[in-house]
């Protein structure tokens, strides 16, 4: 039986492509894309989501070149400065999740500002990975779950990073590509799946809408019948 998703994620793909399509420098398509965070954050509340949680800096995106990186941390900070006040206003709750202590301390500086402000917000989670990789986050859950006794699969869920959101309940990857990319491998064991071709500075509310949809008519088995 499925009924309406509490939790989606967003592995948010095709900036690039979106740039290169209109003879674009790839940060345009970041900037783009920063524009359609903004939009989706507003309707995931309006639609009732209780936690989103979006890919946006990878552990592997460290291999891209200096000066991209470069942006997409200018970018990341520009978009949490200037929508605290949004965040404040529409009850939003800012998450981050993945090894972003080791980040500048400037940034580190920012995002801890940022969670504190918003740490009362209580209508939706927006999680935000940065510098994060499942592997490493899988590694480290493990490590916390011997240290405290036990590696079961309980002990380990409980030291996820994600482990006061509610379980993962959809998935969804933007640009035609069909892959996790190391984004939330345990929290996807029963999640579903969703793969549109629409690159991500182009995936709209409808999107999102549509994909809500699709996941309330699937049947949810966990390995049953």
């Amino acid at each position: 039986m499925t009924q309406g998703a509490r939790h989606v994620a967003i592995i948010m793909d095709g900036n690039g492509r979106w740039a290169k399509k209109r003879l674009l420098p790839r940060v345009a398509g970041h900037k783009a894309g920063v524009e359609a965070v903004r939009t989706i954050v507003r309707a995931a509340g309006d639609m009732g989501l209780e936690a989103l949680t979006l890919y946006a800096f990878s552990s592997e995106n460290w291999k891209r070149p200096e000066e991209e990186v470069s942006d997409l941390m200018g970018l990341m900070k520009r978009f949490i400065l200037s929508d605290l006040d949004e965040f404040a206003a529409n009850d939003v709750k800012l998450k981050v999740i993945g090894n972003w202590r080791a980040l500048a301390p400037d940034v580190v500086a920012m995002i801890d500002n940022a969670l504190e402000r918003t740490s009362g917000n209580k209508r939706t989670t927006l999680a935000v990975a940065l510098n994060y990789g499942a592997q490493d986050e899988l590694v480290r859950a493990a490590s916390a779950a011997a240290a405290a006794g036990a590696i079961t699969a309980e002990a380990i869920e409980a030291h996820l990073d994600t482990a006061d959101m509610p379980p993962l309940d959809l998935l969804i990857r933007t640009s035609g590509e069909v892959r996790l990319s190391n984004f939330l491998l345990w929290q996807s064991a029963y999640a579903e799946l969703y793969f549109t071709d629409k690159l991500w500075p182009d995936f709209a509310p409808a999107d999102l809408q549509a994909a809500l949809d699709q996941f309330a008519r699937r049947e949810r088995r966990y390995g049953g019948l």
